[in-house]
């Protein structure tokens, strides 16, 4: 056993069941090969949210992307958004804000509604 079976992240990863358990005999198998570093950290997704993209918790349109510590995504409107950031951040989240531009005008509005 390697120090990463005996680390935080590696107790956790046995804890988190199946999808832990992949992460973890992944990060065994490379942290034993001399032949290069790898990281185990996801890249959040930064990709433009759209129309589509929905708030998990009321269906509004999503402006805000919650990238977990441990790979997954939540999607919130602003409201939302707000009310569930300080405790995700806490929980090791990285977030994609877009909030911004709900006070965008309009490319398609007159001048005397700009």
């Amino acid at each position: 056993m390697n120090d990463f079976a005996e680390s935080e992240r590696g107790r956790q990863w046995k804890r988190e069941g199946f999808r832990g358990a992949i992460l973890f005999l992944y990060v065994m198998h490379f942290s034993t090969d001399p032949g290069g570093d790898v990281t185990t950290a996801l890249a959040p997704n930064r990709t433009a949210m759209t129309a589509a993209d929905r708030c998990d918790r009321c269906g509004a349109q999503a402006y805000v992307r919650a990238t977990l510590a441990t790979g997954g995504e939540l999607l919130f409107c602003m409201h939302h958004g707000n009310e569930y950031r300080p405790k995700l951040e806490a929980g090791g989240a990285v977030f994609h804000d877009e909030t911004d531009r709900l006070v965008e005008t309009p490319a398609s509005a007159t001048p005397d509604e700009r």
